[in-house]
């Protein structure tokens, strides 16, 4: 069966010429859409999501978010989830109201402490694909915004003992250093937030960059290393007085 579909892919021949031909027409075909009944077509497309939408938030309310608020130690109102957060090891975590996860996130800990904790704020948005790893504390306060693809970590992952590393132990207590994520800050796609770093208040984080040290508040950091390229980002300046009212 291979062989064939081979032969026709390549149209070796005048038969397998017009079968690949032909599959090719078939494969690039679209229907014709006359002006008239593309209301019709554009309601159903609303339609269909609308019937998606519905459907997806029931089985959240009723599915999703009671097993992750049964995993949680306690979690606020106004909780809302797109996909159940996969949370491995002992973590415990404490998530605020009006939490917002928009996505597939990751929650895991490993085997260092008996009691990591992972604080999830007031009004707190975190988005698709995030990974946080929290071996000892990982706060995110009130307000913070958390874009897609980033990842946070108290640790290493891996103990810097190179014979230590080779016979998998975890790392040591003291190689793990708390995380915490101040009030309002916003965190850019892609970001990774190491061990023992403090994100000030208000602050903004580029998209993909590596934060190794802390980050005062009402700045933007970014890069590989983060570093900070402005500073006071919350300071409305006074309109400068033009020549004209003079």
């Amino acid at each position: 069966m291979n062989a064939l579909l081979l032969k026709i892919r390549r149209g070796e021949g005048p038969v397998f010429g017009s079968l690949n031909k032909l599959a090719k027409a078939i494969l690039t075909a679209n229907l014709p859409q006359p002006a008239v009944v593309k209301p019709i077509f554009r309601l159903l497309y609303n339609f269909h999501w609308g019937i998606w939408a519905v459907g997806w938030r029931i089985f959240t309310l009723f599915w999703t978010e009671p097993l992750f608020r049964a995993r949680c130690v306690s979690a606020g109102k106004a909780l809302r989830m797109t996909s159940l957060p996969h949370v491995m090891g002992q973590t415990q975590i404490y998530v605020g109201d009006n939490v917002f996860i928009a996505g597939k996130i990751g929650i895991m800990s490993g085997r260092i402490l008996d009691e990591p904790k992972l604080v999830i704020g007031n009004n707190v948005q975190i988005g698709h694909l995030v990974m946080i790893t929290v071996n000892k504390e990982i706060v995110i306060e009130d307000g913070v915004c958390i874009a897609s693809e980033t990842r946070i970590a108290d640790t290493d992952g891996h103990p810097r003992n190179a014979e230590a590393r080779a016979n998998l132990l975890p790392p040591s207590e003291d190689e793990i250093k708390s995380v915490r994520i101040c009030r309002k800050a916003w965190i850019g796609t892609g970001a990774s937030i190491q061990k023992g770093v403090t994100i000030g208040e208000g602050a903004i984080i580029g998209s993909n960059s590596v934060v190794v040290t802390d980050v005062p508040a009402y700045s933007i950091a970014m890069g590989n290393p983060a570093r900070v390229v402005m500073k006071d980002i919350n300071v409305v300046k006074a309109p400068t007085e033009s020549v004209a009212t003079r």
